[in-house]
């Protein structure tokens, strides 16, 4: 049991010392590791390939994507394209773990890191925390580089810190939908919802177009949908498209994740390369078809 964790930690070191000597080199390697063949970077069509190229070209060292990719500098960018109003209330901003008063916060909330993915708690019932454990994870993210693994530089900049948010209570009680609507240059093109997700079950992943039709052959949750499937739009489903082109506007490609309850949009974060480039989730007709929808600059 011990051998796995310690070839996983191997790899990444690796990766991370490949990333050192050529970012572009470890992103063909990886590339080719996943999915058994080199990535056209000349000449890029598949979604994936795209977002590698953006990922090694446009979006590295690029200032304006590291603010946004950043959770809490994000917010002014929000601010200044007319979005304010969906941003969801914070309760703190921390450099250190040892600086959050717990006491003040309320009994629900999250913590996440403004750095990089995967660093979010969510906290339902403040007495049941193991406050000693929630500060030795924090100061586990705030020493993280694990951008340095997948090559995606342009986090590199960012200057960490720790975020108490709003929880966002749902009707039934279950974690919030996600809402995944990926955009080039302030144009919408298809939307993922990732549902079902807690902490001990992975999110069913399903595809739709502006008008809410289910893509079935983008995901395999979608292969296996029921014949006579239909989705309902819910409420808030065309403002939150209004918000994803007025955030999406001066990206090439970015895919702005949202919360919706009881017909309220609610920004989550953008998020400019899924899976580094390298999302093997994606059947061949999302790869093609997400990827004919991204504009590549061309200077």
């Amino acid at each position: 049991m011990e051998k796995k964790p310690r070839l996983i930690g191997l790899k990444n070191l690796y990766a991370k010392l490949l990333t050192l000597i050529s970012p572009t080199l470890n992103t063909k390697v990886m590339y080719r590791h996943k999915f058994g063949k080199w990535p056209d970077l000349k000449h890029p069509q598949s979604f994936n390939e795209k977002v590698s190229w953006l990922k090694l070209h446009t979006y590295r060292n690029n200032p304006l994507i590291t603010q946004c990719a950043d959770k809490l500098a994000v917010r002014e960018f929000v601010q200044q394209q007319g979005c304010g109003d969906i941003l969801n209330p914070i309760y703190g901003v921390w450099d250190k773990p040892e600086e959050i008063d717990f006491e003040a916060l309320p009994d629900k909330f999250v913590l996440k890191c403004n750095y990089f993915c995967h660093m979010n708690l969510v906290v339902t019932d403040k007495t049941k925390m193991d406050i000693p454990a929630t500060r030795k994870l924090l100061k586990r993210w705030l020493r993280s580089t694990d951008h340095m693994r997948r090559s995606e530089m342009h986090y590199a900049a960012i200057e960490k810190k720790i975020i108490a948010e709003k929880y966002i209570e749902t009707a039934d009680g279950m974690a919030p939908i996600d809402y995944k609507v990926y955009c080039s240059y302030g144009k919408p093109s298809y939307v993922m919802t990732c549902v079902g997700r807690s902490a001990t079950r992975l999110p069913e992943f399903f595809f739709y177009d502006l008008d809410g039709r289910l893509q079935r052959d983008f995901s395999r949750e979608g292969l296996a949908a029921p014949k006579n499937y239909r989705y309902t739009k819910p409420e808030g489903w065309d403002a939150m498209l209004d918000y994803a082109r007025k955030l999406s506007a001066p990206f090439p490609f970015v895919r702005v994740d949202f919360y919706m309850e009881q017909g309220h949009v609610i920004f989550g974060e953008l998020t400019f390369t899924p899976a580094a480039g390298m999302d093997t989730d994606l059947l061949p007709a999302a790869e093609t078809n997400m990827g004919a929808t991204i504009q590549l600059p061309t200077a």
